[in-house]
């Protein structure tokens, strides 16, 4: 009995052992990803630091590019000033309006069956938007099935996702900013894209899905349902939708000068978080 009392003692002492040794290995990974997302984050350029801020007539302003007409208005910004990288400008990114499409053929002579994509569904057409593009024009502004949809990937977050764009019985329009922004508490303290929409020049961020300033501040993004897109591969695509249209690779467009403004949000703020 003795014997018995000593080896499951035994037992005990060695389980917490190995379940502290456990604990411990996983507490010093973990410190080893904040560690790094640290040092990555310190190569980034800090907005704040490197004057993209500025007021001017009692409000304040983000830039926007060369052009002093791109500056966002950003007043009433929910998010932190600190907290913002880059600031390229909001037109680097080509940001597709009207994107073109090839056939299944011609996609399949360029994509290995491995090559990531995001699809779109409806009952009308499919459309897939490879990742390696979207990584270079991070939002493409299209339609399927007659509704208005934006394919969106954010490199740095690894988030990609298929968003409505019609708010009610107005329709939004969306670019790169030039800005990415973390918070500790949002994805482990990932970067995510700053976007932009060209009817209100509201700000969003994709990581807590709603827009952070402007017009539109707490509005939503609309995200799809699950079931009228996936995050899939080309093999996948091919084996089952032979009538896909693919976004061709390269596209670029003249970025337009000026854009007509949305007056009347009433309709977009039902949206709201």
């Amino acid at each position: 009995m003795i014997n018995r009392i000593l080896i499951f003692k035994f037992s005990l002492l060695t389980l917490v052992s190995c379940t502290e040794s456990i604990s411990e290995n996983q507490s010093t990974e973990q410190k080893e990803v904040e560690s790094q997302i640290i040092q990555d984050r310190r190569k980034r350029p800090i907005a704040l630091e490197n004057g993209k801020f500025f007021n001017l007539d009692s409000k304040q302003y983000l830039f926007g590019g060369e052009d002093s007409t791109t500056h966002f208005d950003v007043s009433n910004m929910s998010l932190k000033e600190e907290q913002f990288h880059y600031g390229i400008g909001r037109e680097t990114f080509p940001a597709l309006l009207s994107p073109e499409f090839m056939n299944i053929e011609e996609a399949d002579s360029l994509w290995a069956d491995s090559s990531r994509f995001l699809l779109a569904l409806s009952e009308q057409e499919v459309k897939a938007y490879a990742v390696q593009d979207l990584i270079r024009h991070e939002i493409v502004n299209d339609s399927i099935g007659g509704e208005p949809i934006m394919a969106a990937y954010c490199i740095l977050a690894d988030l990609g996702a298929i968003y409505n764009r019609k708010y009610g019985d107005q329709l939004l329009t969306f670019a790169l900013s030039g800005y990415t922004y973390y918070d500790d508490e949002v994805w482990d303290g990932m970067d995510g894209f700053i976007l932009w929409d060209r009817e209100t020049e509201s700000l969003w961020w994709p990581l807590i899905g709603k827009a952070v300033s402007g017009k539109l501040k707490d509005v939503k993004l609309l995200e799809r349902d699950h079931s009228s897109w996936k995050d899939t591969n080309w093999k996948f695509i091919k084996e089952n939708y032979p009538d896909v249209k693919v976004l061709i690779s390269g596209q670029d467009f003249e970025r337009p000068e000026t854009w007509p403004q949305l007056e009347d949000v009433s309709s977009v703020l039902t949206f709201k978080n």
